[in-house]
């Protein structure tokens, strides 16, 4: 087992079309945990996961009320490996932002071809994107070695 770089874990949660597992708490004080799609936006003033959630859906609610969040990613073959990651989550229902994410999003878990479509149907009202500044990351490869 190691310790994976930054540079590694990015590869790692950006490989292929693997979910996260998103978790926030509800108002009960439960956990809620629920897959995602989700990119990293890798800017100069930090890391953040991307995604698009229902406005007044259970992830929303759970993060405007209490923005912090967990998200782990993980391979679920040997040797294992995961990349968990905690952050701080700020909702925004700018459409245009949306759709530029709603695409990516798309052509990441959809493929290309149908991206542009993707975008279109998931940047409108009722919808949200959510941008979560990375907060901390633990990242192990190899777990099973």
């Amino acid at each position: 087992m190691h310790a994976m770089s930054r540079d590694e874990w990015l590869a790692f949660v950006h490989a292929g079309t693997r979910t996260g597992k998103l978790a926030v708490t509800r108002a009960s004080g439960s956990p809620h945990v629920t897959p995602i799609w989700f990119l990293v936006d890798t800017t100069p003033d930090g890391d953040e996961v991307v995604f698009n959630t229902a406005t007044n859906g259970l992830k929303a609610r759970a993060l405007r009320r209490d923005p912090r969040f967990a998200l782990c990613v993980d391979d679920q073959a040997p040797p294992y490996s995961y990349v968990l990651i905690e952050g701080t989550a700020t909702l925004s229902e700018d459409l245009d932002e949306m759709r530029v994410w709603a695409t990516r999003l798309g052509e990441r878990y959809m493929g290309a071809e149908v991206a542009e479509a993707f975008g279109r149907r998931n940047a409108v009202p009722g919808e949200c994107l959510v941008r979560g500044r990375i907060t901390r990351v633990r990242a192990e490869a190899d777990v099973s070695v």
